[in-house]
């Protein structure tokens, strides 16, 4: 029976990275036994995920709707780059800011939940990666496949904003040509603008749906730290309250013992 490759390297990728190494290798040696020698050489090059790439993996596998909406979004983005439509890029841009974030801090999350522990360093580095899917379809493609060995790099200067849009200088004409033609040419109609059509209305819906979903998770994820902190901090209170009750409790009665030490020295002192 022919080693599958494919299923090989998705099951490799959905592994926590210590493990990777050593289940690759026993997939690569029995691909071997097997007398599959290239199916063997092709497991055996798969590379063992850094931290970043493995917390990425992790968020496309456990966060399929996400991630469905996240793309539509960079086909957007992508869009409206090439057309230079100023207006929806910089509406498109707010939303990449607050969709990357969002998505990173849950990549960090699903991770933490694996016992993995997720620095700032890491969570920038899927940031990066959420960037390059969404600046390039490449870029997309192989982060949407969950199998990454390293983050990705968007293209640089990437800000999905054009910094300038391009302005097409008028051509000069002789002021005769131009009498000439005032009175001859009609005026241009100008052309209606085309209407979006129902499937680019849809991926705008889910792309909306998507961020304020991610707002609405970014929130409550916000509120869940703000509320165990809380929660902490009345605990520690309490601490103290109980251990303020016990000092007290022992002052007083160090107040009692030494009255009565006084008490039994004057009786003492009054005996015949």
């Amino acid at each position: 029976m022919d080693v599958d490759v494919d299923a090989v390297a998705d099951e490799l990728y959905g592994l926590v990275p210590e493990r990777f190494t050593e289940v690759r290798n026993e997939q690569a040696a029995r691909a071997r036994k097997a007398g599959q020698a290239g199916a063997a050489k092709a497991i055996a090059a798969l590379r063992r995920p850094t931290r970043a790439a493995y917390a990425s993996n992790l968020l496309v596998r456990r966060r399929p709707e996400e991630v469905a909406a996240f793309l539509e979004l960079g086909e957007a983005l992508r869009r409206a780059q090439r057309s230079l439509d100023g207006g929806r890029l910089k509406a498109l841009s707010h939303q990449r800011h607050v969709v990357v974030a969002a998505l990173a801090r849950t990549a960090r999350q699903l991770a933490e939940e694996e016992g993995r522990a997720v620095g700032e360093d890491v969570v920038h580095e899927v940031e990066q990666t959420l960037h390059a899917a969404l600046a390039d379809s490449e870029a997309a493609a192989q982060w949407s496949g969950g199998r990454l060995s390293t983050g990705l790099e968007p293209p640089v200067g990437f800000t999905g904003l054009p910094e300038t849009a391009p302005v097409r200088p008028p051509t000069e004409r002789p002021a005769k040509q131009k009498q000439e033609q005032q009175r001859t040419e009609p005026e241009p109609t100008p052309e209606p603008e085309p209407k979006p059509s129902r499937e680019v209305e849809q991926r705008r819906a889910r792309a909306e749906r998507a961020r304020a979903e991610a707002e609405a998770a970014a929130r409550a994820a916000e509120l869940r730290a703000a509320e165990q902190a809380l929660a902490e901090a009345d605990e520690r209170v309490a601490e103290l309250e109980r251990q303020l009750r016990e000092a007290r409790t022992a002052r007083t009665g160090a107040r009692r013992a030494r009255a009565a030490a006084a008490d039994r020295a004057r009786d003492g002192d009054r005996a015949p």
